[in-house]
């Protein structure tokens, strides 16, 4: 009996294996468990996501030690922010590093569907994202006296979906840069426009009309709005329900967004 001969492209290579469309667990898991492994010799990254918003909000409030009031007033809203930067800044950077080496690349040869390599990075970070989130709550809520009406678990889930939105941005906009100095230059474009519109210098509705409905188009606009409704009130309100799921929403549009940029660099 003759063996089958290979099948063979037009240029003469073996054709790319066939990905499958639907996420799988344990491919995901797997791709999540290499990111995090790459991660813990990189010491400085970790430092930078885990650390920095807690050293911001730990200057913000000496800043205005003697006006204890003004930390409460935007330090609910900056505690969203500052994960939501951070995690940008790293995700974007160290996805586009995976980019350029060309680990990607390879990945994308391989049997594994782009939903589990988007899904895997997202597991990944978003860990990460708990930890930074829960420990930038818990300093800010125990440690610096944030005074917040509602309950500091509701801080911590808003937190946590902007850290989340925040990776989600960067792995959608590493398809767009060719180096990492590019992927630093995205951030004045996606999150400057949001941070100054989001209500934290003013309120939206004070706005020029046009800026403010540019702003109800923004997530951060949410989170903010999110966290004030924490700082306010005791329960959860519909309000803080609604922009939960807003910055929830948006974070899987943007993933989703992301996987359909995924794609081989080379023929």
């Amino acid at each position: 009996m003759t063996t089958p001969p290979t099948p063979t492209t037009s240029t003469g290579t073996p054709p790319a294996p066939a990905r499958t469309s639907a996420l799988d667990a344990s491919r995901t898991t797997a791709t999540a468990a290499r990111v995090l492994r790459q991660l813990r010799h990189d010491p400085r990254t970790i430092a930078l996501m885990i650390l920095i918003p807690c050293v911001m909000l730990l200057l913000l409030r000496y800043v205005f030690d003697g006006s204890p009031r003004t930390f409460d007033t935007i330090g609910a809203s900056l505690l969203g922010i500052f994960p939501l930067i951070t995690m940008f800044l790293v995700t974007s950077i160290a996805t586009l590093r995976e980019r350029t080496s060309g680990t990607l690349e390879r990945l994308l040869a391989m049997p594994l569907g782009k939903g589990d390599l988007i899904a895997g990075y997202a597991l990944a970070f978003g860990t990460l994202a708990i930890v930074q989130s829960a420990l930038a709550t818990g300093l800010a809520v125990w440690v610096l006296d944030l005074d917040v009406t509602g309950s500091p678990w509701l801080l911590l889930v808003v937190a946590l979906l902007d850290a989340l939105l925040g990776t989600a941005l960067g792995l959608f906009v590493s398809a767009f840069a060719a180096s990492e100095f590019q992927a630093v230059q995205f951030m004045p474009a996606v999150i400057f426009p949001q941070l100054l519109l989001c209500g934290l210098f003013t309120p939206r509705d004070a706005m020029h009309p046009a800026l403010e409905a540019v702003s109800d188009a923004l997530p951060m606009s949410y989170a903010v709005d999110g966290m004030n409704e924490v700082l306010h009130h005791t329960d959860m309100t519909a309000a803080f329900l609604r922009d939960v799921l807003i910055v929830a929403g948006c974070a899987l549009l943007v993933l989703g967004l992301g996987a359909a940029t995924l794609r081989r660099r080379t023929a």
